[in-house]
């Protein structure tokens, strides 16, 4: 196995997961080529005022370097002094209609080397669903399909990354999930190369099994002015989240990532209200008492 082979995957997957999202939406990705200064570059693709979705984005990026910001040696000291190489696909979509759920899932690999030292290298990922309206049936087939897409590499493998998922993806400052989960996992490199990088392969070829369904049933849902302002108060948690909590935007920042694509998660239209609260029993309180809770869905 080399990091060529990883390349090659996660280049074909982009454009797999392009094209069919292409179909969904009837409207085509715009597609931007760029170089980092420094090393390496990417394809950011990238969709705005579609059919279906308000903005969506599908990048893919292979980066290096000399060395790696302060902030990752911190957290890693075995890193220092180590030249570094990233890859990875990284999605946000973002329907307009808001009984269709938001969707995020990312799949990595990352090498440092240093000479006379055997590499250190990991693979991450995962996908998560933000709904602003929750639907029982939608949550469930979403961890069917993390589940069964974890199950070849042992039945502990997704309660393990379900649960990784559940914590990682929580705004402490709020003390509330982003959105009902799914599967996360980091620093991926046991039992070897051959494993990791198949279970990763896993779960990317496993996203839109997970999602298309979804967002096919939702994106006509009949919606109206208030369903549109929940939708626009929910998406400042998930700004808050990316700017404040997410590694992956601040390890993309520091190390001279491109900008635009970093922070293309962002989704468009956005609110925020002073200590506001749902009204008790109504649809929008529902996602609160029944969907953001952390619950084991199958």
């Amino acid at each position: 196995m080399s990091t060529s082979q990883v390349k090659d995957y996660l280049t074909q997957l982009q454009t797999d997961i392009v094209s069919t999202i292409e179909q969904v939406d009837g409207k085509t990705f715009h597609r931007d080529q760029w170089d980092r200064p420094g090393g390496g570059g990417g394809i950011s693709t990238v969709i705005e005022e579609g059919n279906v979705l308000e903005r969506g984005g599908v990048n893919f990026s292979h980066v290096y370097g000399s060395g790696l910001p302060a902030s990752a040696t911190a957290a890693r000291p075995e890193l220092s002094g180590r030249s570094f190489e990233a890859m990875g696909v990284s999605l946000v979509l973002h329907p307009r209609n808001p009984y269709a759920p938001t969707v995020h899932m990312n799949v990595r690999y990352f090498e440092a080397r240093k000479e006379n030292a055997d590499p250190v290298w990991w693979f991450g990922g995962g996908m998560d669903l933000t709904p602003y309206y929750g639907f029982e049936e939608d949550a469930i087939h979403f961890h069917q399909v993390c589940r069964d897409a974890l199950q070849p590499f042992g039945s502990e493998c997704y309660p393990r990354l379900k649960k990784w998922c559940d914590e990682y993806f929580f705004l402490k400052h709020r003390n509330e999930p982003r959105g009902i989960g799914g599967l996360f996992f980091d620093d991926w490199n046991q039992p070897d190369f051959a494993t990791c990088f198949k279970m990763t392969q896993n779960v990317g070829n496993n996203f839109l099994s997970a999602y298309r369904p979804i967002l096919e049933k939702r994106k006509d849902t009949p919606y109206g002015e208030r369903e549109r302002d929940f939708q626009a108060y929910r998406r400042g948690r998930y700004v808050e989240f990316n700017l404040v909590w997410d590694r992956g935007t601040l390890f993309g920042l520091q190390t001279g990532g491109r900008t635009e694509s970093i922070l293309m998660s962002l989704p468009p239209v956005v609110k925020w209200r002073y200590d506001w609260k749902p009204e008790a029993g109504s649809e929008e309180s529902r996602l609160y008492t029944d969907f953001l809770i952390g619950k084991d869905w199958v």
